[in-house]
């Protein structure tokens, strides 16, 4: 019975993240999010820099989470270094999904729907926040 929850629990684990994992690459392609940077930050030709930098930000925090975060001597050098780089990462993709916000308008106008506009962000805030709160709450 144990090993069949255990097997269960890595099942899971897995299967959560293939989820998260090709949600976030299908977010990352759909939204161009990358190339934007790159133009964003005028460095089209190191593009490949970027994409190596995903990559291996996952890879690495994939190791370490797997040999465990605690007990490790390093960790106070570490949180400061990591803290800057995510800070980093979270910018340029809020800078990149600037980009995509512009389609809002547009889609309002094209559907006729320029009056209801706010009413659509409106929706899309509150939306967030009790899918958060769902998540929260709930799970």
């Amino acid at each position: 019975m144990i090993l069949l929850l255990e097997t269960l629990e890595v099942m899971v684990g897995l299967a959560g993240g293939l989820a998260v994992g090709s949600g976030l690459v299908a977010f990352l392609t759909v939204l161009d999010v990358i190339p934007r940077l790159t133009v964003l930050t005028r460095s089209i030709s190191r593009i490949h820099w970027y994409e190596g930098a995903l990559v291996m930000g996952a890879v690495v925090a994939t190791w370490v989470d797997f040999r465990g975060w605690h007990g490790l001597d390093w960790m106070m050098v570490a949180v400061p270094l990591v803290g800057l780089i995510a800070g980093c990462f979270v910018g340029l993709l809020a800078a990149g999904l600037t980009e995509v916000l512009n389609v809002l308008p547009i889609l309002a106008k094209r559907l006729g729907m320029q009056s209801r506009l706010p009413w659509l962000l409106l929706a899309m805030i509150f939306g967030k926040v009790v899918g958060s709160l769902f998540q929260w709450l709930v799970f």
